[in-house]
This record gives structure tokens, C-alpha cells and sequence, in this order.
């Protein structure tokens, strides 16, 4: 199969005309600032494990996932499907098929990120997403990294990215330089053929790199997710903190920019159920249990860690290795 993958393909699946107004998009999804690293923040102190997600229909958001990002079906039912790659879950999807729809006003995901291990494999699954006319939202270089925005079929964001090496993200006093600037994309497609698509799957080294949340109030969730679960800042802007373990320049986003005033969350609603922040030590684990009974956040012993929920109903289960 060959396809005739140009600047204006690519610019008309993500609903524009330049590649300056599809910047713009990626600054709306992302807030000036994004990024990701495989192998770097996979390394650091703690990490993303999975996600899950309430969905009213499982079997499209599973083939989506399956299609669309490649992940594998590890296991389904009429209730539930584990999708993810190289036998690492990283994806559970819930079916709640009477669940309303949960309203982008509300606390809960602003997108899911998946790190591509390596530029090239972006490339490819970007030449694959082009192929199948997956509707994109946005597509960025924030320095850091680059990447490409798209929802799923019930609205949940997703971000595609890779990282550029560590060494050449930017820090100055305990922030990381991040932008929003335009993608370049011949430079990222002359990684591959354009003209064959070769992206069967996901690679075995994609994992989840970050999570980006809708929040209430900013400086709730930073003493949430900062002083509690203990994620040390990387960068604020207006509406929006990042923060990350190990000088990653984030494993988890946060803005206001919908969400401002959003009170608890409808755990009956579709989207976030829950996610996982994986201790790279099971010493670790133990202290930040008791961090968080320290901190009085209230926690529940679940197989292989505990959970806690932050101000807004999202739970987070921080687990071992």
C-alpha cells in the first residue's frame, strides 16, 4: 500500500491550513509546554504505570486503541478489555454503557500520553495515523520533545510523542524550558518512508510517559500531587503546573483552563477511573505511605500498593515494581 502523505495531508487531518494554526491547536491541548522520555523517565524514582478509563462503548475505544495507537488486546470481555505491548498493560478500559459522557468542564483527563521509544517510531506511527485519516488535533515541537494530539472516540485526549535526548533539554532554576513551536515535519518524516506505511503495532518499549490532568484549583492539586504524593515541580504557567520525579521534565500535567471551580468528580461518568505512579523501589512505596498518612490523606492497601484520591475524586494508586 502507498499513500500520498504531504504537508497538506497531514494539515487537513488536523482540521487547518498551516502548520502556525495547528501549533496553536497543540497550545491549546498542551499549554505551552509538553514532552516525554522512554527510557529517562522510565528510570526515575517513580513513573506512569496505566491508565484506566470508563467507557460507554468498549468495543470501539478498544479498537481504537488497537488501530489507532497499536496497542495490543492482552484480554477482553463484555465488561473490560486490557489492552498494551511487549505483555505490559498500560491501558484498562471499564464499560459503563448507561454512563454520561463526563463534560470537559469537569476535574478528571485532559489526555494520556504515549512515548514513542524512540523519533523514528513517531515518524512511522504518524505516516500510519495519516494513512487510516485518523482526525488529529494538534502537533507541536515543545523542545523537550514532539508531538501529536488527537481524542479518542469518547473524547479522551491522547498525546503521541517522543523525547529529544536529556541533554539538550533546558533548565534554569529548577524549571525546564518548554515551548509550543511548530512541528517540523519533513525533518521527522524523512526518518522513514512516507510512502509505506510500516507501523503494525506499537513498539515493545511505548509506555505511558505522562498524564495530563483537568483540576479545580491549581494550588490544590500541587498540594496534592506535590506535597502529598511528592512529585517535585518542573515548570508553571498560567493555569497549568508540571511536575515529575527525577528531574523528568514531567510525568504529570495539570491545568485550570476548562476546569476552574470543577467540584468532585461523577465517579458514574465516563472517562478517568484511575492511574498508576510505579515505585521504582519497594523502600520507596513504604515511604510514601507514610508520607501520605503524615500529609492526612486518607488511603485504602490495594494488591501491590495503595491507593489515595485527590481533591476531585481521580484515584492514584501508587504501587511496586
Amino acid at each position: 500500500m502507498t499513500i500520498d502523505l504531504t504537508r497538506r495531508t497531514l494539515l487537513q487531518l488536523a482540521g487547518t491550513t498551516s502548520l502556525a494554526m495547528a501549533a496553536a491547536a497543540a497550545a491549546r491541548a498542551e499549554g505551552h509546554a509538553q514532552g516525554g522520555g522512554p527510557t529517562y523517565a522510565s528510570r526515575t524514582p517513580m513513573r506512569v504505570g496505566m491508565v484506566t478509563l470508563r467507557v460507554r462503548n468498549l468495543d470501539k475505544v478498544a479498537d481504537y486503541y488497537r488501530d489507532v495507537i497499536g496497542l495490543t488486546v492482552m484480554e477482553r470481555s463484555g465488561t473490560a478489555a486490557k489492552l498494551g505491548t511487549s505483555g505490559v498493560t498500560l491501558l484498562v478500559l471499564e464499560a459503563r454503557p448507561d454512563a454520561a459522557i463526563e463534560p470537559r468542564t469537569a476535574a478528571g483527563l485532559y489526555h494520556t500520553a504515549f512515548l514513542m521509544p524512540t523519533r523514528k517510531d513517531l515518524a512511522r506511527w504518524l505516516v500510519h495515523a495519516a494513512s487510516h485519516r485518523v482526525p488529529l488535533s494538534g502537533f507541536s515541537d515543545h523542545l523537550v520533545s514532539e508531538s501529536v494530539y488527537l481524542d479518542d472516540p469518547e473524547g479522551n485526549g491522547i498525546e503521541v510523542y517522543a523525547d529529544r535526548d536529556p541533554s539538550q533539554w533546558q533548565w534554569s532554576e529548577g524549571s525546564v524550558k518548554m515551548a509550543t513551536d511548530e512541528l517540523n515535519i519533513p525533518d521527522l518524516l524523512s526518518l522513514t518512508n512516507p510512502r509505506i506505511p510500516d507501523y503494525a503495532k506499537a513498539p515493545d518499549g511505548m509506555r505511558i510517559g505522562h498524564m495530563h490532568l483537568r483540576v479545580g484549583d491549581l494550588a490544590q492539586a500541587e498540594s496534592f500531587y506535590h506535597g502529598a504524593i511528592g512529585l517535585d515541580p518542573t515548570r508553571r504557567r498560567s493555569g497549568a503546573a508540571f511536575l515529575s520525579s527525577g528531574r523528568y521534565h514531567h510525568h504529570l500535567g495539570m491545568n485550570v483552563w476548562q476546569s476552574q471551580g470543577a467540584g468532585q468528580r461523577d465517579d458514574q461518568s465516563t472517562g478517568l477511573a484511575w492511574f498508576s505512579l510505579v515505585m521504582a523501589k519497594p523502600e520507596l512505596l513504604a515511604a510514601q505511605e507514610e508520607r501520605l498518612r503524615k500529609g492526612g490523606v486518607k488511603i485504602t492497601t490495594i494488591a501491590d500498593g495503595v491507593e489515595a484520591i485527590d481533591p476531585w475524586g481521580t484515584r492514584v494508586r501508587l504501587l511496586r515494581v
